[in-house]
This record gives C-alpha cells, structure tokens and sequence, in this order.
C-alpha cells in the first residue's frame, strides 16, 4: 500500500505503475460482484469458499479475488468474472461455484452452461464483449463499477483515478475548470436539468467568505438505486467530482446527503473518504497547491421529499425537511444557500461525470449524446422485463432499442403495453413512443422527470387505472405536507382513483381527475408536489379508454382490480361468458343446466 501522501502526478503513475505490475503476477483474477443485490444473495459466502478453493489447491500466487461494485446485470445474481477471460458466470451457487474453478481455473475449460444466458437467442454466451446487455452500452459513469475493488484506493488510482484532481489543481485555474464543463454541457442528472457550468460560474463569482457543495445521494426517487450502485462500486469517482466542483467555485466544505438504512454504501464511502484524507487528497493544502477541501457524510432521515433541493438543504441545517420555497421562484433561480451562504446541489451521478470531463476533456464527453443532450444516461430497468439492472447508455439511443436491445424484451413473451419514466411520479408513456431517443428534448414534458432514471416496464397485464393508483399511494404518504395542493390535492386523487377501481367510478372522475391534477401542478409549492399528478394526467392522457371501461362498464381489461374481476378467464373473455359457472355444473353432471349457462351471453 502507497503510504506517503500524494504530492504530484508522478505519484500518481508511481503508485498506478506498482498496482498494475503486482495485478499483472496472477493468472487469474475472480471479479465478484458485492452490490446490495449480490450481497443479499450471499455472494459474501462464495467468496469466502472461492478463497478455500484457491488455499486448497495452493493456487495463492496464480489466482487473487477482487470483489468489486455492481455490474449491472442484477437479474442474475450472484454473479463474477473471470479475467483476463472476461467470461461472465450467472446466479452461482455454491455447487455452481465449485464445477466453475475445477473446470475454468484447474483444466482451462469455459463452463459455458453457466454463463450468461439469452432467452431471445437460446444459448449462452460467455464473453462479456458479446453480450447485447453490456456491448451497447458506453459506460462513463459506470466505467469503474464492477471492473475493480471498490474497498480500494489504489485501485481507483490504477484506473486514472485522481489524475483529473492533479491535472485542474496543477494547470487549470478556477475559470478554467468552469469553461470546460461549460463546454461540455453537462446537464444535472437529477430534478434539474440546466448546465450545471452556468450554475458553478454564478458561484463562482458569488462574494462570500464560505461555499459549499452539497451531494444529494438520497434523491428520494428511483434514483437511490443509481446514486447507491456508484457509491458501493466507485465512491471515489462522488469524491474526485466534489473536490473538482470545490476548486471551481470556490468551496472548501462539501456535505454528502445519504440515508442510513443503505449501509454498505454508507460504510464504503466513509471508507473512500478516509482513504482519501490519508492520501492527502482531502483536507488542507491539497497536492501543495493550497486548495483547501474536506467532506462531511450527513445522515439523515431520508424520505422521498427529500430529493427536493430547499428541503435538503433545510435537513442539514437541522430543521424538518420540507420545501422552503414556492417552486416557481426556485426554478427561476440558481442560487442555492446552505447556512445562509452559496452552495451548489447535485445527485451521486451528476459529480460522477465531473473528472472523467476534466481529465479528457468536453470534446470527448460531447461525441456521445445528441446535439441539444449530450452525453450519456443511467437508466434502472425494473418491472416486466427480462434483464432488469442498471445501464448507461448514449443519450442518441431510443426507449426501443434500451428494453428490447438492452434489456431483452418484455418477461414471459409478453407485448408492451407502457413505461414509466422517471418512478411513482414519472410520466407512463405508450408503447407507441419506442422510437423516441431518451433525452431531454425529446418530450418537453419529460424534461422535469427523465433525469430521475427508472423506466418501469409494463406488459400486457397491467392496468393503467390501478398503476395510477399505485403511484398515488406512495406520493401521498410521501408528501411532506407543508402545502394545501400536495397535502390534501393527492389525498383527494387517490380516494377518486379508488372508487373507479372498486366499480364506484361515476361519470364526471375523468374530468374531476383533470382538474385536480391540474391545480395540483400549478399551486403546489415545491417539484415534489408538482410531479405527483404525472401518473394520473398522462394515463388519461394515452389510456383514457380504460378509465371509461372501469367507469361505465366496471369492466378491467387487464384483470387487475380485484373488484371488477370475477374470475381470469371469464374477464378475459371478449363475450364475458361465466366459464367457472359452466365449468362447475359440468363437474356436477348438469348438462343442461351448463348448456343453458353458457348460451345465455354467448352472441353467437
């Protein structure tokens, strides 16, 4: 382990060059993932008979394990690596386990029954390389994530890691830095989507004896998943982009926002940020420059209204974390105050972006993406999907080509029916929108909800109505409660949305619906508030005709609420015949009877 603190790029390749070289004495390296989902999968225990395999057949000097973050194919956990290989072996067992090493580290021989599997092509696929799931994605964020020791700084360090801090510290002023994200166009990657160069320059020039930055990693939404798959697999890529934004705008404290509950990731960040600090790579006079800069990892409560800026901010200051301001007049704003001084507010994945920009530069951040979206995007899959993981993926893609290309299509054979973009208060789109590119111009509506990263894939199966419903029910017991419209406007929704899936629609809910929803947007005070009608606008606005079947008919059509269902099949049925009825007096021997049943609605 390097020990002496790190003074100059020379340092940096010195201790990059050492890491590589010992690396380079094994044969074999075992990447096994220890992301949540892995982990809850005991990929601890495999990795502990993968180290008794390697003592048992003294094998210490050939092969070294490296548990690693998440690699995005969560369907299929535990999973693990083997390098130089890149052989990529799906849900491992124990017993799996043990036919891997005999077979690929003992004799040689690729267990090719035990890799990733594709259910579109019906084979396996071994190589990493050649799999759609990770060949079509272009991983910048991602980049670390599952390719290196997460408990490591020297790894981090063995993957260019710091080298952005060195380059900005020792050749870059303050203006500098700012200009080279503003060239970039760099977006927020959480509930705002403006450049964040334009932000970081207003700070910039802002007079103030203090700054600081804030990391919002407990963004309240679907984003959790995100902002903790990078925090457990590259913590160090949050702390570069922090210390980066510090020295630009003129910040020597930083705050990192993360709920308590996620504890791996918490306990591997405050590993990343001690190893840091020894480094000399936080605290006073970093790399002898005399930039000063330190973080604080701050607990809180957590919940879903949290993502909202002026309520974070509130938490850390130690009041109730609810919005301070009316949206609009936040919106229309940049400025943000922590303790009554400047501070800039940005996700996990948004500072992640920030030293891979830096050390090779906007013209290479800008040939991915679109011209008006530039870069790329990490998207969870999550719902009726066959690989459900996290992805990143060029902001030129189409929705299409990300859950048919990517993600393999709709579970059990399905067709699509919707998505939802942006979790319970994104927007749910019609599978007629598939050509669309996932960026942030595409659909103007969009623009507030796409940055939130979770498509929610919906078959066949599901009712809209009920997935409205569903959406509403995590909102309001959500919300804050500090203003009227979000408080009570949500409470209201649901109770109607309840009744039209119960059968006790009335004609008028449609429009009532509407209108609520409506006033909701425009008088609630904060984007939480705002965003919790998106559900409701935009199933009535591309399945409207459900609503009117549950309404007038108290008929669903994807037999999903329970009240309306008699039975699947009898739902299922375009004539609406009584099959159990018929079916129950043919097992009692009433022929007729069965008979006169099922021609009483029969219109043939």
């Amino acid at each position: 382990m390097f020990t002496s603190k790190i003074g100059n790029i020379e340092d940096l390749e010195s201790l990059k060059r050492r890491y590589n070289e010992e690396l380079a004495t094994y044969k074999y390296q075992i990447l096994i993932c220890g992301g949540t989902g892995c982990t809850a999968s005991q990929s601890g225990d495999l990795k502990n008979l993968l180290g008794k395999l390697i003592t048992d057949n003294s094998l210490e000097k050939q092969v070294v394990i490296t548990e690693t973050g998440c690699m995005g194919v969560c369907a299929f956990g535990p999973v693990l690596v083997i390098m130089p290989d890149e052989v990529l072996y799906t849900e491992v067992t124990s017993e799996k386990l043990a036919e891997i090493f005999q077979s690929h580290i003992i004799d040689g021989q690729v267990k090719e029954e035990y890799t990733f599997y594709n259910s579109e092509l019906d084979k396996h696929i071994p190589k990493m390389g050649e799999i759609d799931f990770l060949s079509h994605q272009n991983k910048i964020i991602l980049r670390n994530c599952g390719r290196m020791d997460h408990s490591s700084i020297e790894a981090y360090i063995a993957h260019d890691g710091y080298a952005a801090t060195v380059k900005a510290l020792k050749n870059m002023s303050d203006k500098d830095l700012i200009e080279e994200v503003k060239n970039s166009d760099l977006r927020g990657r959480g509930h705002g989507d403006l450049p964040i160069g334009i932000a970081w320059e207003e700070e910039m020039n802002a007079q103030s004896d203090q700054k600081y930055i804030v990391c919002d990693a407990d963004d309240g939404d679907s984003k959790i998943s995100i902002n903790r798959s990078i925090l457990e697999g590259d913590a160090h890529s949050l702390l570069e982009g922090m210390m980066l934004a510090g020295y630009g705008i003129g910040a020597s404290k930083g705050y990192i926002y993360v709920s308590p509950e996620y504890s791996l990731a918490v306990n591997r960040l405050a590993t990343a940020t001690e190893q840091a600090r020894n480094y000399g790579l936080l605290g006073k006079n970093i790399l002898g420059s005399g930039f000063d800069f330190d973080l604080e990892i701050y607990c809180g409560g957590g919940s879903f209204v949290i993502g909202e800026d002026t309520s974070l901010l509130a938490s850390i200051e130690g009041k109730r974390g609810e919005a301070q301001e009316t949206h609009e007049a936040y919106q229309l704003s940049l400025e943000r105050r922590l303790f009554t001084k400047p501070a800039i507010v940005h996700n996990v994945e948004t500072f992640a972006y920030v030293s891979p920009i830096i050390l090779k530069g906007a013209d290479w951040y800008t040939q991915y993406g679109t011209d008006t979206s530039k870069g790329t995007m990490i998207f969870s899959l999550a719902g009726d999907i066959v690989n459900k993981g996290i992805v990143e993926v060029s902001m030129d893609m189409s929705l299409g080509d990300v859950l048919y290309i990517i993600g393999g299509g709709i579970s059990e054979g399905k067709s699509l029916k919707a998505v939802q973009v942006g979790g319970p208060s994104g927007l749910i789109i019609p599978n007629g929108l598939l050509n669309t590119p996932l960026n942030y111009d595409s659909w103007e509506i969009l623009r507030t909800v796409m940055s939130s990263g979770e498509l929610t894939v919906m078959s066949e199966d599901s009712c809209m109505v009920d997935v409205a419903k569903r959406s509403l029910e995590i909102m309001q017991h959500q919300s804050c409660g500090k203003c009227n419209p979000c408080r009570n406007g949500t409470q209201r929704l649901l109770e109607i949305l309840e009744r039209i899936t119960m059968g006790e629609g009335q004609t008028g809910d449609i429009e009532l619906l509407e209108e609520l929803s409506e006033s909701i947007q425009l008088s609630s005070m904060c984007s939480f508030g705002e965003n919790t009608a998106n559900p409701v606008v935009s199933t009535i606005q591309y399945f409207r005709e459900e609503y009117e079947e549950h309404i007038q008919n108290k008929y669903c059509r994807a037999g999903a609420c329970a009240d309306l269902v008699g039975s699947p099949c009898e739902n299922a049925c375009p004539a609406g015949i009584n099959v159990p009825g018929y079916m129950g007096l043919i097992s009692e021997g009433k022929y007729i009877d069965a008979y006169h049943l099922i021609r009483r609605e029969n219109p043939f």
